[in-house]
């Protein structure tokens, strides 16, 4: 099975996601996410797996109002967990074969 994926430019994220440009700004500076192309801040060019971090961190940063260095740690920290279940759930199917 392939996994689709589609990309979003950064002016589609200001316009249709309502996302402030500095946020952006600096939630790519912090390393939370990375654009996949674009040479300036007004060219990036997103997947939607780093349009769903990005939104995730700017809920952390608004809800529990914590700076960008602690959301960038809970990020890393739900990616691990994200990578940690998806093994655990092909292993759980290998296993299951030998069953």
């Amino acid at each position: 099975m392939t996994e689709a994926t589609f990309q979003i430019t950064v002016r589609e994220l200001y316009t249709v996601e309502y996302i402030n440009p500095e946020v952006v700004t600096s939630v790519v500076e912090f390393g939370i996410v990375q654009p996949i192309d674009g040479n300036n801040a007004n060219d990036w060019i997103f997947d939607t797996n780093s349009v769903h971090w990005l939104k995730k961190a700017i809920r952390l940063y608004l809800d529990l109002e914590i700076d960008w260095v602690a959301v960038c740690m809970v990020i890393d920290l739900l990616r691990q967990k994200d990578q940690l279940q998806r093994e655990n759930a092909q292993l759980t199917a290998q296993l299951q074969r030998f069953i």
